[in-house]
């Protein structure tokens, strides 16, 4: 009887050990917040710092070198929009900017706002923090850059056209509230739904997104 006793003790102890490490793991798993996948200020500040050019040939040091200056007509498009509203900008002066922008140092953030308004939600304010960081970093402070607010394609394109609009605005408002950021070193620009990110899933989430590109380096940029 008492080595059945002592084998019923030994058998209790062991479920009892083992019910104590799996609570233990639930409340480990419990505890994540999910917040692992929000980007990095240093996430910005590289996709966003001017690359390096590689050498010609593989037998040449050369020192790393800045993206060239931009052009002139390029330089011109910037100056005219520094310090214009965003819904000053006309569809031309628009799409010059996207085009300048698809060759600049760029970052899709996937920054979400509440319905119907342009008021970043709490969830987001982790990775507009995280960009008022990059942004006054050594590697990036004084550049300019532009603020592009994009929809899906659920809605009129009137209407999402205002939507991106108020919502690339108030990241630039936040920014200059929080971080001091120079309100002309911020050109925002709306796109609505015309430029989703995924065609073909127009009503994807990945589509709803602001996307930020530094136009003009701070070594190049004419203040």
């Amino acid at each position: 009887m008492r080595l059945a006793a002592k084998g019923l003790t030994a058998i209790l102890s062991i479920i009892t050990i083992g019910t104590a490490l799996s609570l233990t793991t639930a409340l480990a798993l419990a505890g994540d917040d999910g917040n692992s996948k929000n980007v990095t200020e240093d996430d910005i500040v590289r996709a966003l710092a001017p690359q390096p050019k590689k050498p010609l040939t593989r037998g040449l040091s050369i020192a790393p070198q800045a993206d060239p200056a931009p052009s002139a007509t390029e330089t011109k498009l910037i100056q005219s929009v520094r310090g214009r509203s965003t819904r000053s900008l006309s569809s031309t002066e628009r799409e010059e900017i996207a085009s300048v922008a698809k060759d600049k140092p760029n970052i899709d953030l996937e920054i979400t706002f509440d319905y119907n308004s342009a008021n970043i939600s709490p969830k987001s304010l982790s990775s507009v923090q995280a960009l008022g960081r990059a942004l006054t970093s050594p590697d990036l402070k004084g550049s300019t850059f532009v603020v592009a607010g994009h929809t899906d394609a659920a809605g009129a394109e009137g209407y999402n056209q205002d939507l991106s609009e108020r919502r690339a605005d108030s990241i630039k408002r936040y920014l200059i509230d929080k971080y001091g950021i120079s309100a002309t070193d911020l050109v925002t620009v709306g796109y609505g739904k015309s430029k989703l990110k995924d065609p073909n899933q127009p009503m994807a989430e990945v589509n709803r997104r602001v996307q930020v590109v530094n136009m003009e380096n701070k070594t190049t940029a004419s203040k």
